[in-house]
């Protein structure tokens, strides 16, 4: 049971974190990765984490103004988004794989519930 929080509504050029929680003891034993989709529009891969957080991965649109990281003592994952653009606008959404990682979306077990960003220009 993945739980996303940290959306919200923000200018052009500003700042947000989201963050993805699980009572799950086993967090530690799954790559992770955020998607986005607008509607009408197939999920997106945004960027993924493995297991133990020693390799990243993203998509080119927010490589750069993006960061993901971990933390497997707290169960949780983090996205900070810096830069935000109107495209940025979209529900992201937390995802967990065991062990390997994917830029798949098709390839995710667990999802979260999602949580919206919008960015006004």
């Amino acid at each position: 049971h993945l739980v996303e929080s940290g959306g919200g509504l923000v200018q052009a050029g500003g700042s947000l974190r989201l963050s993805c929680g699980t009572s799950e003891r086993t967090f530690s034993s799954y790559a992770m990765a955020w998607f986005r989709q607008d509607p009408g529009k197939e999920r997106e891969f945004v960027s993924a984490i493995t297991w133990r957080g020693d390799r990243t991965f993203y998509a080119d649109s927010v490589k750069g103004r993006f960061t993901v990281s971990r933390d497997n003592d707290k169960n949780t994952l983090y996205l900070q988004m810096n830069n935000l653009k109107p495209e940025d606008t979209a529900i992201y959404y937390c995802a967990a794989k065991y062990y390997s990682h994917s830029l798949q979306a098709s390839e995710y077990e667990y999802w979260g519930q999602g949580t919206q960003v919008t960015v006004s220009s």
